[in-house]
């Protein structure tokens, strides 16, 4: 079972990597894929160049098994669509093999807007990453997605290749990337905040 965690890592943090390696353990991943994207469509471009972004990136989760970076969104020309990177996801890993989408809490509560949602649950599980004890939403176009397809237990996951939603509680850190940029346009420190290897490619760059 692969997971997919897509972000713009603007820069990476460990709050992004805490999240993710509480999912690969509860869910016993293969691997999980950070996808950094491209060309946003519902939110501000990057402020970070691509390259940057990707080489603190590599050298946040070099050191840990199971956890690989995937630049397709980065080698499109177009804006990024989730639904577009699991086709393409899906033409290389054949479509028995169960696929898990990795989102926080708000993205989950807007997913019903993002393009063809019921095409993306065709393609992959949706893995809300979520404190203990969520509150579900309101919105009744995504009550309607979510009728029948709530996995109360990570095993399900592995019963199909796609079409399950499952809240899985894990670690949230009080992290955000903006605040990352704006304590290093201070000349602040970003110690503990993201990981060493990242941390020392920003003393490289002078940050």
């Amino acid at each position: 079972m692969i997971g997919v965690f897509g972000g713009t890592f603007d820069p990476v943090h460990n709050g992004h990597l805490r999240t993710a390696l509480d999912v690969f353990e509860a869910l016993a991943l293969d691997e999980l894929r950070f996808v950094p994207l491209g060309q946003a469509v519902h939110r501000k471009q990057p402020l970070t160049s691509a390259e940057t972004r990707l080489a603190l990136l590599r050298a946040a989760i070099e050191h840990q098994p199971g956890f690989l970076v995937d630049e397709r969104e980065l080698r499109r020309d177009r804006p990024s669509y989730t639904v577009d990177t699991l086709e393409s996801l899906r033409d290389e890993l054949g479509q028995e093999r169960p696929l898990c989408l990795l989102l926080g809490r708000d993205a989950f509560n807007a997913f019903h807007t993002w393009r063809q949602p019921e095409r993306i649950l065709e393609l992959a599980h949706l893995v809300v990453m979520d404190r203990p004890g969520h509150d579900l939403p309101d919105q009744p176009e995504l009550l309607a997605l979510m009728e029948d397809r709530v996995a109360r237990d990570s095993a399900e996951l592995r019963t199909r290749p796609a079409g399950a939603i499952r809240f899985q509680p894990v670690t949230r850190l009080d992290i955000s990337s903006s605040d990352i940029r704006q304590r290093l346009a201070q000349g602040r420190s970003i110690r503990w905040l993201v990981p060493e290897p990242v941390l020392a490619l920003f003393a490289l760059k002078g940050a």
